[in-house]
């Protein structure tokens, strides 16, 4: 298989009008301007947007014109697609603060010093009146509403904004303003790629192809999504990006390899029904592709430790607190959790122990001494000094 065979099989759903002409198109020597947009919601990516950000790698190497978009104008609006309720509106300090730490992460697949990074925002801010106008006058409003995810809104009665409209619109004419020969993105976005195709056929009388990814599951068997909590984030650390690795059900072994991994295809085919040993190889394969190979060892003999052995890990984070305080107060000091809630959550549910010992009841008083371990949730260890 060559690398073009590879890029348009490996990390593809579909090749949008037909697979065919794009493929005469790639091997024509003809170099493309495509891109991938990015909105940024939040400060973490996980590994399913990478999906996406390999593909942009593969053009990349291929010597094509890759840009990296970030939706500084689309995430005013909010993506609509595949949610049941309206987007909350984000502010451009969020905005910013999320950038600076998505270049970061973007960084550790693609050579951003080979790509061109834009931002939608310089182009569709600055819109007037009439130019909206024109640009909806190319798509039907009937279009817009028949996709599936307002179809399904209405029909519960829950509501659909009219901002929310306009989004496809406005990626749409993403395409229009970098005048780009191919969009790539998640099966999600098929529907806003599409408007984007129709709209640089009419507006600039030439053809748009679209790639779409496959989407991953998260660690709980559902799909990978940041409001579910079961992702797998590009910046977790080597021992817990490893130990949510191991977490995925035995047959997403195959899928992540094929998608997140450059084992090859054929050997990733002929894997034997052997599912801690392969999903061990996908771990460090993961963890060695974001950090690197001493990272990836280290982070498997710590699972193999504290998780297959059950023993403790040598090197713990250690805290200095003193006096009597709640069993959460003492999460918290140790910055275990994201939130009370979250850690309120984990103790009753049994996920956090002292010195071995589960614990059930929060608000449970402790006298914290020298050496105490704390165990909070599989893999986070921190003593007492």
């Amino acid at each position: 298989m060559d690398k073009i065979e590879e890029l348009l099989t490996r990390r593809v759903d579909q090749i949008l009008p037909d697979r065919k002409s794009f493929e005469t198109l790639l091997r024509s020597g003809k170099k493309i301007r495509l891109y991938q947009g990015f909105d940024p919601t939040g400060v973490k990516l996980h590994l399913g947007h990478s999906i996406g950000m390999r593909n942009l790698q593969s053009f990349v190497e291929l010597g094509h014109e890759v840009i990296v978009l970030f939706g500084t104008g689309t995430v005013l609006v909010g993506d609509p697609s595949e949610r049941n309720t309206g987007r909350k509106l984000i502010t451009q300090e969020e905005i910013d603060a999320n950038i600076e730490t998505w270049k970061e992460q973007v960084g550790k697949i693609i050579d951003l010093s080979k790509v061109t990074i834009k931002y939608n925002g310089d182009w569709l801010i600055p819109l007037k009146l009439q130019d909206i106008i024109q640009i909806g006058s190319n798509i039907s409003a009937v279009q817009l509403f028949k996709r599936e995810s307002f179809s399904r809104r209405i029909k519960s009665g829950d509501t659909v904004w009219y901002h929310e409209t306009l989004y496809p619109l406005l990626q749409g004419y993403d395409s229009v303003a970098m005048d780009v020969d191919l969009e790539i993105g998640g099966t999600d976005q098929t529907f806003n790629m599409l408007v984007g195709r129709e709209l640089q056929k009419k507006m600039n009388n030439r053809d748009k192809f679209v790639l779409t990814n496959p989407m991953i599951l998260g660690t709980d068997g559902n799909q990978m999504s940041k409001s579910t909590g079961n992702c797998i984030w590009l910046d977790d650390s080597p021992e817990d990006m490893y130990g949510k690795t191991m977490s995925v059900p035995d047959e997403q072994i195959s899928v992540y390899m094929k998608m997140l991994t450059d084992i090859p295809l054929d050997e990733i085919a002929s894997l034997q029904d052997e599912p801690m040993q392969n999903k061990k190889r996908l771990a460090f394969e993961i963890v060695k592709q974001f950090y690197n190979n001493d990272l990836a060892q280290k982070a498997q003999l710590n699972f193999e430790n504290t998780v297959q052995q059950k023993s403790l890990p040598e090197d713990m984070p250690a805290i200095s607190v003193s006096g009597k305080m709640t069993l959460l107060q003492l999460l918290e000091t140790a910055q275990l959790g994201a939130s009370n809630s979250e850690r309120k959550r984990l103790v009753t549910q049994g996920g956090v122990e002292i010195d071995g010992v589960k614990q059930a009841d929060p608000q449970i008083e402790l006298e914290p001494k020298q050496g105490m371990v704390i165990k909070y949730g599989k893999r986070n260890f921190m003593k007492v000094k």
